[in-house]
């Protein structure tokens, strides 16, 4: 039923609604992990009265996770994590149809996009939820009132867990952070095939182009480069993988990957995409080799992976050629496409990842945040790992929903991986 009070907000058009909530139980239908999870909250009630400030890509995906938090009794305020990855319509249905406070709209300057953080803040929230860990970097710079009324948060990407633990090597992060992105069910599922699937969509979405027989660069090979690897190289595209690990590059070569530096992919490439949760993978001695008609995308958390302030001072005019494609020109007349401004293209111009994907995300964030309400005064201010017994129970859960069986070990198995004087 339609909320008939008002409720704080800011989105970009309510008019749009409607279409957000069909896209929303569409989403839905292919989320049955996290459906169950919301049939067990709604009878149960474990998030009673929990305030919980969200910071997640405003997708029909998230806003199935959002009223699951809900149904279990939290009270949830919800703002964008990224500039571009909003999707209006489901904004304003969350708020109509949901009673949710969103504070989210798509392509915001930055100046708003803190502003909504802000928003959220005001909510005054027991557990925080990040993508990126723009939440927790807010509440410890600017509003470290806040942290003795905060009981525990969830991060859910590489980047922001990247961040977190940087604060907690510093001493710095002042309450416990689940680390869902590192739940097996999250990154070796979501990372590699949601990552993989949606980069190639957006990509596709925004240029039209034709991967086959093109050589992609994919900068970075941990999940996400491997699944747009995979993804790419599977569409036909000559891939190419740039690393600074030795056992990653190892790796990517033998799975079938060309390997070399960035310095010289940048020479033959005509697709560049960076996954690596780093800054400046692609600067100006890149821009400077890259042939004509070069198309550089960012995957990765933020759009620091591609130096675009070095991109812009070497060009001598930039236009839009198509949404979400930016032409910058070259002294030499040589032209480099820019995709989504440099931020997440797979948000950016597409959906992001599918929701059967995030299914599994999303079910591990629901019940990491019912850990944190019944575990937290165990807990110290530091980076945790989504419990192993909540990891496998949602893959065992997404088995089931998928209609397929394994097997279980017998008595006889289990006692014999327990033990040691069983030999040649």
């Amino acid at each position: 039923m339609p909320v008939t009070h008002k409720i704080a907000h800011d989105v970009k058009d309510m008019g749009l609604a409607a279409k957000g909530k069909t896209r929303i139980e569409w989403a839905g239908q292919w989320m049955p992990v996290l459906k169950l999870i919301q049939e067990r909250f709604l009878k149960e009630k474990p998030l009673n009265g929990i305030k919980i400030s969200a910071c997640l890509h405003v997708t029909t995906e998230t806003a199935n996770l959002a009223v699951t938090l809900r149904d279990g009794g939290a009270d949830v305020v919800l703002c964008a994590s990224n500039p571009l990855s909003t999707q209006d319509d489901v904004a304003a249905s969350l708020v109509q149809d949901h009673g949710i406070p969103v504070f989210a709209i798509k392509g915001e300057d930055n100046d708003t996009y803190y502003s909504h953080i802000q928003s959220a803040l005001e909510h005054r929230p027991q557990i925080t939820m990040d993508d990126g860990a723009d939440l927790v970097t807010t509440i410890l710079t600017k509003g470290q009132n806040l942290i003795p009324g905060i009981i525990g948060g969830t991060e859910e990407t590489t980047t922001g867990v990247i961040r977190l633990r940087a604060m907690a090597k510093q001493g710095v992060l002042k309450y416990p952070i689940i680390a869902v992105n590192d739940a097996d069910t999250k990154h070796l599922f979501d990372n590699r095939y949601g990552t993989g699937q949606s980069t190639v969509d957006g990509i596709v979405r925004a240029t039209n182009i034709l991967l086959a027989g093109s050589t992609v660069v994919v900068a970075g090979y941990g999940w996400c480069g491997r699944g747009f690897a995979m993804r790419a190289r599977g569409l036909g595209a000559d891939v190419i993988v740039t690393e600074v690990n030795p056992t990653r590059a190892l790796e990517a070569r033998m799975d079938g990957f060309r390997v070399m530096p960035m310095a010289d992919a940048a020479k033959v490439g005509n697709v560049f995409v960076t996954l690596t949760g780093d800054k400046s993978v692609l600067r100006k001695e890149h821009f400077e080799a890259m042939n004509d008609g070069a198309a550089i995308a960012n995957s990765g958390h933020f759009n620091v992976e591609i130096d675009i302030p070095e991109l812009e001072a070497l060009s001598t005019s930039k236009r839009t050629v198509r949404e979400f494609v930016d032409e910058y020109k070259m002294s030499d007349g040589r032209k480099i496409y820019l995709l989504g401004e440099g931020r997440l293209i797979n948000l950016a111009a597409a959906e992001g990842h599918p929701a059967a994907v995030m299914d599994m995300s999303f079910a591990d964030q629901a019940l990491s945040v019912e850990y944190l309400a019944k575990n937290s005064k165990d807990l110290k201010a530091n980076v945790y790992p989504v419990p192993t017994d909540l990891d496998e129970m949602v893959a065992k859960l997404k088995l089931a929903s998928m209609g397929i069986n394994i097997d279980a070990l017998t008595p006889e198995q289990v006692a014999y991986l327990a033990s040691w004087n069983e030999g040649t």
